[in-house]
């Protein structure tokens, strides 16, 4: 997929507050300082649509962009920060909880880590809700530029055994580095695959509990 136009539309507090959901809507999520921003400027061909910055937390609100006038690219919050306060970390974790939870046209959610460092017990935690809420992602392994080739491939074969216990489907994986733009074509690829067969929205935990 081609990136031709990406505009930056709306931050939002809450999921009732995002634009209609009339387009099918790809968010990115990580813990904190785990690159996240970056690879959203790297895939969307821009350097500052998506704030970055060294300290971590920078992402704060619900970030939609509009994308070829056809889908929407969501940066979401990162979880894990420890220094922020325990107000903020409820509140963060809530609305990002209800955003996936709720938003019906949430076609696929992908996840980052940080390829150098084993899966966390916050990533796992986080990675079982999502199947436990019957929610579509896939992995993104983030930094592959700070380690050598032979390392992406142990550190990725770890993950793939790690993560395998916890989903019952096969999941998908994509290297990437926004340094040096490893795994954009592939990123892009996926997100055009999962644009092509978006039909309707889905049926959230809301639909579910009426």
């Amino acid at each position: 997929m081609h990136i031709q136009e990406a505009i930056f539309v709306t931050s939002s507090a809450t999921y009732k507050k995002c634009p209609p959901a009339d387009k099918a809507e790809i968010a990115f999520i990580g813990r904190s300082n785990v690159g996240k921003s970056s690879l959203v400027n790297m895939i969307l061909g821009q350097k500052k649509l998506a704030k970055t910055s060294a300290r971590p937390g920078k992402t704060q609100l619900i970030n939609h962009f509009l994308v070829n006038q056809k889908y929407y690219l969501v940066d979401l919050p990162g979880y894990g920060w420890a220094q922020a306060s325990k107000t903020q970390r409820i509140g963060w974790n809530k609305m990002v909880n209800q955003y996936l939870l709720y938003r019906e046209n949430l076609a696929c959610l992908f996840v980052l880590l940080d390829i150098r460092l084993p899966p966390q017990k916050i990533d796992l935690l986080f990675i079982n809700f999502l199947i436990d809420n019957d929610i579509t992602f896939a992995i993104v392994l983030t930094k592959a530029d700070k380690i050598s080739k032979q390392q992406v491939v142990n550190q990725l074969a770890t993950f793939k055994r790690r993560l395998a216990p916890s989903s019952k489907k096969t999941l998908n994986y994509v290297v990437t580095s926004s340094k040096n733009q490893a795994g954009k074509i592939e990123t892009l690829n996926c997100i055009g695959q999962i644009v092509a067969d978006y039909q309707q929205p889905r049926i959230t935990a809301l639909n579910r509990e009426l």
